[in-house]
């Protein structure tokens, strides 16, 4: 550490000195011409500037020189493996935190020669002498459920093969090993082939050869996944291992996700994971970490000040993950080793270097130019075990290619063992033999990994190219994927609790012989896995070919049906079998009557208001909301099923279309609307702004993937038609509906007790299908002082901090949005909570900023071969919260960690789970109905009911106990109080016993 300050001084002082030099140089020639102009002959002064701008070169190319000296000085010391990165005796690290990485990097992204992001690498050759390099090359085929083509398309070309060839091509030579990720995949082969094929996988699982990584149902998206959903794919993808295979992964590989959130990181820490491998990190923190050494690190959640929440990570240093960028620092020449590229074959180098097939004549000249680029790679790491892949999108489909890699790898494998000298051992390998490997040496050294906290959004691979875009893109789908997880969480909480009571009351532990049970289990495990699907990374991004959307989206509706099926069917055994109104007569098939037990208050309520209307309420708290049915008359009344008293109610038009208004009563250029907030006796106004985006007119423009907006940036939404404004006043709510050309934007303010009443309900209804290149956008406007520092959700799991920094561009700043944004300063917080994600900014002080739909006619060069023009109708729904606030945020070893407020999380708990409404059938035999209580009260406010999952007869309860913001505390107090550990582990405890029971 002090060896390193102290070059880092050294360095600095020759560059001062060097530029006083110069500087003094130029005085002098300035003066010396000066003093011999009128004096000497044009060519002779010409001739004396010249000689002098020669030497001042040649002082320029030796200063040149000296740093560049200086600085393999400082890469060239002792070998870091040998020291390792310690703070003081222990070894024990500080937290790094990279908002501050950010904050110091220039982003400058000059030309790093054949690493066009990076830098030089230079190595002196004996610094292997001691420790070998240790070199795992880790063959890969990655699989996308769904992109160009869809999932079963996908699966009958390419992956089937892929699979077959695998169990071929390991079994005839032991030292051969390959890695897996997507289960959906693997899964559906499984169902395709013979119990002797079968055995042979779990063989080559026993040996080692294969290994499921991460072990998810889809390697997912990791900004716009709910972490209900990420979990979700990762529990159907772990349980469906360990059912047929008996295993259990250990190691993560997420190597295509555009960006990384420590949401994941918990998730698979939690799910037994120890390591995990990322690629698609900005390339400036990609250079900046190999600069440092630090590509490898422990990353750490940010409110957790010890290590528990630790998992080993593996950052790829170069460009993409396919065999050009893993070898070493220059795709040219590792190009040449991807023996899929021989010539005669379908793809080549776009170097135009082809490969060479190894033969005796050349394996020396090919092995040791191989080994300089892992040798340079190995540069950038603390320990000499080096991972490199082998692989790409879908490789490995025919035969010849596993021959080609395979064969040709080996022949240089061995020529590096029969070459002690070279001090290389070079194998195929696994995540599992890699990380075995390092923690070896790290241990041996006396070595502690650096560690980390905070996230890798938002991506860029080259240039101003900032992968924004898809944060947005196709909204339609991400509100439907949204819908599709409250009504999965439902139907689960629902059809557990219906399958528990049924065992309950028979006694048995069987179920009632009339209800659909098996059907009903089919139902939910294609909605869970509907659901997953979704969650690839080319799924709930909108990164997908217009075909593979429609598929992606036939999925997530018919799920949402079949499911609602389920939560009716559920609904109605459940109120027969409450124990309050019937008792089973196991002498009769049917149920009988029994007096029902006076109401009591309850958590989780299915109530009547009419004898066809059945009220869930899927949240684990008591609560207050507005049911809003379509009736055929106004004068529909709603009575109490048990009092037969009114209960409130409002009746509102349907408006199929925006009714004409005449242009005399309106602005004509009208772009924002103005809002008063009466809080805490004062009065506080918010503007809501509509705003347009274009794109660069530069060659790359905006598309799926990316977002490019033009140089003017945005400009205000304006209208040559004034639009149609509606007013609603009653005495459940009160709106105000605005009607524009592209969309129709209404605030309601509910008149209810609680939290309910708290907050100010936004929703708009998008339609931008004229439109071309142009993205629409909503800004709220506020007095918050928040300077450039704003907080968006991460998978709506945890809080992460935001800066606007004037050295990025203004794409740089959008960041994925998956439930709530917020915005404060010492005395207040505007809150922003969403009922579906999407890209989310603050680029001035007191302003959120989010695109509500994009639509743009062209490719951004990605891959996807399209735009996005397949726009539909959209709904966005929001709640805005204003709280005042008092002390700051919560430290946590050394950093600032914010969390939403309880009155926040209970408002978006509501928003993204609402209550369901169900219809009995016709012929129903209901008796009047009355509430359900599983429980007598709510769960403390900081306590999440995640899920009731079925896994089969079994029942796995799911909470979370969320952090929250103390520093606000609404008026009057919330109904429900916050837990301590110990009443956390009684309610887990009651609930599994009732289950159980």
């Amino acid at each position: 550490m002090k060896r390193s300050r102290v070059l880092a001084v050294l360095v600095g002082g020759v560059f001062i000195v060097a530029v006083m030099s110069l500087n003094r140089m130029l005085e002098l020639m300035q003066g010396a011409g000066l003093k011999q102009r009128g004096e000497t002959p044009a060519g002779q002064d010409l001739s004396h500037l010249q000689q002098k701008i020669d030497r001042l070169e040649h002082l320029l190319s030796d200063n040149n020189r000296l740093v560049a000296t200086l600085r393999d000085s400082l890469l060239q010391r002792k070998a870091p493996w040998e020291t390792g990165p310690k703070d003081g005796a222990n070894g024990v690290q500080h937290a790094n935190d990279l908002l501050d990485v950010y904050d110091l990097l220039p982003f400058d992204n000059p030309d790093g020669g054949a690493w066009k992001q990076g830098f030089e690498i230079r190595y002196q050759g004996n610094e292997w002498d001691e420790q070998p390099l240790e070199l795992f090359l880790v063959p890969h085929s990655h699989n996308d459920p769904g992109w160009l083509k869809t999932f079963d398309s996908y699966y009958q070309d390419q992956t089937k093969h892929i699979l077959n060839n695998m169990l071929i091509k390991l079994s005839e030579d032991s030292r051969r090993k390959m890695i897996w990720a997507e289960i959906s995949f693997f899964s559906k082969w499984w169902n395709d082939i013979d119990d002797q094929k079968r055995e042979i996988v779990k063989r080559l699982l026993r040996a080692g050869q294969l290994e499921l990584v991460t072990g998810g149902w889809v390697m997912a998206d990791e900004a716009n996944s709910h972490y209900f959903a990420l979990l979700d794919q990762l529990i159907e993808g772990h349980q469906w291992i360990q059912r047929h295979l008996g295993v259990k992964p250990s190691s993560g590989w997420a190597v295509d996700p555009f960006g990384h959130s420590p949401s994941m990181t918990y998730l698979l820490k939690g799910a037994g994971l120890r390591d995990m491998v990322i690629q698609r990190v900005h390339y400036a923190v990609k250079k900046h970490f190999a600069k440092q050494q630090t590509l490898e690190f422990l990353w750490r959640q940010s409110w957790d000040s010890s290590s528990r929440s630790d998992i080993t990570c593996h950052m790829m240093p170069f460009y993409s993950y396919d065999v050009p960028h893993t070898c070493g620092p220059n795709p040219a020449i590792c190009c040449q080793f991807d023996f899929h590229r021989l010539p005669g074959g379908r793809v080549s180098c776009p170097w135009r270097i082809p490969p060479q097939p190894i033969t005796e004549q050349n394996v020396q000249e090919r092995a040791l130019l191989l080994l300089d680029q892992y040798r340079q790679k190995s540069r950038l790491f603390h320990s000499p075990v080096l991972l490199v892949s082998l692989g790409d999108d879908f490789r490995f489909v025919e035969s010849s290619e596993w021959d080609a890699q395979f064969s040709n790898y080996q022949k240089l494998f061995d020529y590096f063992d029969q070459h002690p000298e070279l001090h290389v051992k070079a194998r195929f390998g696994t995540l599992s033999d890699y990380f075995k490997a390092l923690r070896r040496r790290l241990t041996a050294a006396g070595t502690t990994l650096p560690t980390l906290r905070g996230d890798f959004f938002t991506y860029s691979d080259r240039d101003d190219h900032y992968w924004s875009g898809y944060f947005t893109s196709r909204p339609f789908y991400k509100r439907l994927d949204r819908t599709l997880e409250a009504t999965l969480r439902a139907t689960e909480i629902l059809f557990s609790l219906t399958t528990a009571e049924m065992r309950r009351y028979r006694g048995d532990g069987h179920l009632v012989a009339d209800f659909p049970a098996h059907q009903h289990f089919q139902r939910l495990t294609t909605g869970r896995r509907s659901l997953a699907l979704f969650q690839h990374h080319d799924g709930v991004t909108g990164t997908a070919r217009d075909p593979v959307v429609v598929d992606y989206g036939t999925r997530l509706f018919h799920s949402i049906l079949n499911l609602r099926q389920v939560l009716q069917s559920s609904a109605h055994w459940l109120l027969l079998l409450d124990k309050s109104q019937y008792h089973y007569d196991q002498s009769k098939p049917f149920l009988k009557m029994v007096t029902p037990d006076p109401i009591t208050s309850f958590k989780m309520i299915l109530c009547s208001l009419f004898l066809s209307l059945i009220i869930f309420n899927p949240t684990e708290q008591l609560r207050t909301s507005v049911i809003s049915i379509v009736v055929d008359s106004p004068d529909a009344r709603v009575v109490d099923a048990q009092t037969g008293q009114p209960m409130t109610a409002q009746i509102s038009a349907v408006w199929e279309e925006p009714t004409l208004a005449s242009a005399e009563d309106f602005q004509p250029k009208y772009n924002k609307m103005i809002y008063y907030w009466f809080n805490s006796g004062l009065v506080r106004q918010v503007q809501v702004q509509f705003l347009w985006y274009g794109t660069t007119r530069n060659r790359d423009k905006s598309g799926a993937y990316l977002f490019l907006p033009g140089e003017e940036g945005a400009q205000l939404y304006s209208s040559s038609e004034p639009p149609l404004v509606r007013v609603s006043r009653g005495p459940v709510f009160s709106d105000i509906t605005s009607c524009f050309r592209h969309f129709t934007h209404r605030v309601r303010l509910y008149h209810l007790e609680g939290h309910a009443g708290k907050s100010l309900e936004i929703s708009n209804m998008v339609d931008i299908r004229s439109e071309v290149n142009r993205e629409l956008a909503m800004r709220i406007v506020s007095n918050v002082a928040s300077g450039n520092r704003f907080y968006s959700d991460l998978n709506s799991f945890q809080m992460q901090q935001r800066r606007t920094l004037a050295k990025l561009p203004l794409q740089a700043h959008f960041y994925p949005m998956t439930s709530a944004s917020f915005l404060q300063d010492e005395t207040s917080r505007v809150s922003l909570l969403s009922a579906q994600s999407q890209a989310v900014a603050s680029l001035r002080p007191g302003e959120l900023e989010v695109i509500l739909d994009r639509r743009l006619q062209q490719d951004d060069n990605l891959g996807l071969g399209q735009g996005i023009t397949d726009n539909k109708l959209t709904a966005s729904l929001y709640q805005l919260l204003l709280e005042d606030r008092r002390g700051g945020a919560q430290e946590v070893g050394g950093a600032s960690v914010q969390h939403l407020s309880l009155l926040a999380h209970l408002t978006s708990l509501s928003l993204c789970h609402p209550p369901i409404t169900m219809v009995a059938t016709s012929d129903s035999q209901l008796p009047k109905l009355r509430p359900f209580l599983p429980l007598q009260s709510s769960l403390p406010c900081d306590v999440h009911l995640l899920n009731l999952r079925t896994p089969s007869q079994e029942v796995a309860l799911l909470l979370h106990r969320k952090g929250f913001d103390c520093s606000s505390a609404p008026e009057p107090p919330l109904q429900c109080s916050w837990s301590a550990h110990e009443e956390v582990d009684t309610l887990i405890y009651l609930l599994y016993v009732f289950l159980y029971y």
